[in-house]
């Protein structure tokens, strides 16, 4: 970067004198620190020493599962969640609980809490002067009451429903009694409450008991009452008797219809073979007469016996004839015979029918009879309610007053805590902590000796010394060619010092050439394809400089394997670029980078491995049209490519250019040609060979 001049005349810290000044005076800083220790000592020494002691109690219900009430599950809930938890301890603090605790013990009567004639000097001189309040002139309940919550916390133990009580004092013993009293005076009160609440339950359920029960009279009598008068006549699962009738004798009209339809079948059935003069045997009512089914054996066995005569004797022969006969005369009886079953089937029809009939006549009475007791039974369920509800509270109020009067009388009311930690006579005190305080004492005046040290070394002006100005060089822009190939990687072919730019033809040019070309068409993409490899992709980095230096915003993208063309722009090769956006680990802002030479801005190759980022190749496009509405130039340096590799990032207003180091190079030939072939026709070679960069502009970094 630029040179800068140090012109101020300011002083600068001499770090290592101040701090030797620690060292030379360490006699006065462990003094101080030993009269901090001294003072200290004697402070613990005439301190006076203070105990403490600690109860616990837990607050829980009580109730046994043989003993809980129905409905104390539900009363549970508001007291054992934190904010009933939370609710005790102001309980244990109220006014009424430490009164009595204060009266128990007789505090008034300590020199604690303040009685007469037992004030120390101190205290006596802090009343002299107005800084304390005498507490002779008090009140003694105030007095107690006042010294006993300066000394007392109660506080929740958080996450749990355990509560803890300190009280602190000179005395161990009442350190250990007051927090035991004071649980115990809350378990009592608390016990005491239930018990109250249980005793006005019971005065309250009582008369309320006899109240009900004279309602529930009433309601049950105005019930048999109306049933009574309206005829409302209950049968099988409580409902009236006509709608019980109604639903029967509709499953009797259902059962008689579905019969006369079955014999209304079957006579049309037996008409239609008697009418068509076809055989019989299939029809179910025929088969089933025993005198028709006797016929049909008689018949068959007539036909068995002309079948046996009919081998030796002719068909004209007398008992030939006379069998017939006989076959001619059964058939007959067999077809009256099913005359007499058409006419039993014709009188179960009628006889169904007139059933049928007489069932309709008898349902549609009914549904009158159903209707009116369904718009009876509206007010009866509305008197059957009424009584239910006065039934179901009096049941209700019966078994809690049961409840309450027993435990009233056995005096069984369990408080809703206990007490599983008391508080025993401490010891040793609590305070003062004399090592503790000694040694937080002695490193304080380390410090503060310390601290006072550096001051008085900083304001002498011992410590400082004038602060010298340096001017940098700025740095030189290293070649570009240089830096995508070190001295121990030789170009193909050597430079060839040349002052102005090769124009060999109209499809030739150079970088400066080629940036004013893009410029001044305006072209919003550029690819380069460096047939040479790495040594060509020089052009693409030197044609985005150009670009940004005639003041275009101007972006460049290294496809390259190598980054070689990213490498020369940044200060590292280890930075997020186009494969991080390809895998999607990387946002644009990530890798975008500022080109240490020029306003250009770069994507490097990137930090993610290549196969990883050709899973999301197919992003590449939309990521190049998402930078061309971003910047006015997108340069994208393609390396080596293919001709087919580069179609995917051909856009509209693409300019494709060939970068080569020795236009004669065979592979050069071959690329232009490849490219040539696949359609890209307007190609531009450009080469870096002989462009000399502008001077460094002041102000630039540079690495």
């Amino acid at each position: 970067m630029p040179g800068f001049q140090n012109t101020a005349d300011n002083a600068d810290i001499d770090l290592g004198r101040l701090f030797a000044s620690l060292g030379r005076h360490w006699f006065r800083i462990l003094l101080g620190a030993l009269l901090f220790v001294a003072a200290a000592f004697l402070f613990t020494w005439t301190a006076t020493p203070l105990y403490r002691g600690e109860t616990r109690l837990l607050i829980e219900a009580r109730e046994s599962v043989f003993t809980r009430p129905d409905a104390s599950g539900e009363n549970e809930r508001p007291l054992l969640d934190e904010e009933g938890v939370t609710s005790q301890v102001e309980v244990i603090l109220s006014a009424d609980n430490l009164r009595r605790t204060a009266d128990k013990l007789n505090l008034a009567a300590e020199p604690e809490f303040g009685a007469i004639g037992d004030v120390g000097p101190v205290k006596q001189f802090l009343i002299l002067t107005g800084l304390v309040t005498d507490p002779s002139q008090l009140p003694v309940d105030e007095r107690v009451m006042k010294t006993l919550r300066e000394n007392l916390s109660v506080y929740r133990v958080e996450k749990s429903r355990v509560i803890v009580v300190e009280f602190t004092s000179s005395n161990p013993k009442l350190a250990a009694s007051v927090p035991n009293a004071l649980a115990d005076e809350f378990v009592a009160a608390s016990q005491a409450a239930k018990s109250a609440s249980n005793v006005d339950a019971t005065d309250w359920l009582a008369p309320e008991i006899a109240d009900l029960t004279k309602r529930v009279k009433d309601a049950e009598a105005k019930v048999a009452e109306y049933r009574a008068r309206n005829g409302l006549i209950v049968g099988q699962n409580d409902t009236v008797l006509s709608t019980t009738q109604l639903s029967e004798l509709s499953s009797e009209l259902s059962r008689v219809r579905a019969n006369r339809a079955t014999a209304e079948a079957n006579l049309e059935s037996v008409r239609k073979a008697l009418d068509s003069g076809s055989t019989l045997d299939a029809l179910p009512e025929i088969v089933a007469s025993p005198l028709i089914q006797n016929l049909r054996d008689r018949l068959a066995q007539t036909r068995a016996q002309i079948a046996d005569l009919s081998i030796t004797l002719l068909p004209n022969h007398p008992r030939i004839r006379s069998l017939n006969a006989q076959i001619a005369n059964l058939e007959r009886q067999i077809r009256a015979e099913a005359g007499n079953v058409l006419k039993g089937l014709t009188n179960t029809v009628d006889t169904e029918r007139a059933r049928e009939q007489q069932l309709v006549a008898d349902l549609n009475r009914l549904k009158v009879e159903s209707g009116r007791a369904g718009e009876q039974e509206v007010d009866l369920r509305a008197l059957e309610r009424e009584a239910a509800a006065q039934r179901d509270l009096l049941q209700s109020y019966m078994t809690r007053y049961r409840e309450a009067s027993s435990r009233q009388d056995r005096n069984y009311v369990p408080a809703d805590a206990r007490i599983f930690s008391r508080a025993t006579v401490p010891s040793e005190p609590y305070y003062p902590k004399k090592l503790p305080i000694i040694g937080a004492s002695f490193g304080a005046g380390l410090l503060a000796m310390s601290i006072l040290t550096l001051l008085g070394e900083l304001f002498s002006g011992r410590a400082t010394v004038p602060a010298g100005g340096a001017r940098l060089e700025p740095a030189r822009e290293p070649e570009l060619i240089e830096a995508i190939a070190p001295p121990s990687e030789p170009l193909a072919v050597p430079m060839r010092p040349v002052a102005v730019e090769m124009q060999t033809n109209e499809r030739e040019t150079g970088v400066a050439g080629a940036a004013r070309k893009l410029v001044e068409l305006g072209s919003g993409r550029a690819l380069f394809v460096s047939p040479e490899g790495d040594e060509a992709a020089a052009s693409s980095v030197l044609v985005a400089r150009e670009i940004a230096d005639a003041g275009v915003r101007v972006l460049l993208i290294d496809l390259t394997s190598s980054g070689v063309a990213g490498r020369p722009m940044l200060d590292s090769s280890a930075l997020p670029g186009i494969t991080n956006l390809l895998a999607a680990t990387a946002q644009f802002t990530d890798v975008i980078h500022m080109d240490l030479y020029s306003d250009a801005h770069v994507i490097p190759s990137g930090t993610v491995d290549a196969e990883i980022a050709m899973r999301g190749i197919d992003r590449l496009p939309m990521i190049l049209d998402a930078l061309d509405s971003a910047y006015a130039i997108v340069v994208v340096e393609c390396g080596p490519a293919r001709a087919e590799s580069i179609r995917r990032l051909v856009g509209n207003g693409c300019q494709l250019f060939v970068s080569v180091i020795d236009r004669a190079d065979d592979l050069v030939e071959q690329a232009t040609k490849a490219l040539e072939a696949e359609g890209y026709k307007d190609l531009t070679i450009v080469t870096p060979v002989g462009h000399v960069s502008p001077p460094t502009v002041p102000g630039r970094n540079a690495a």
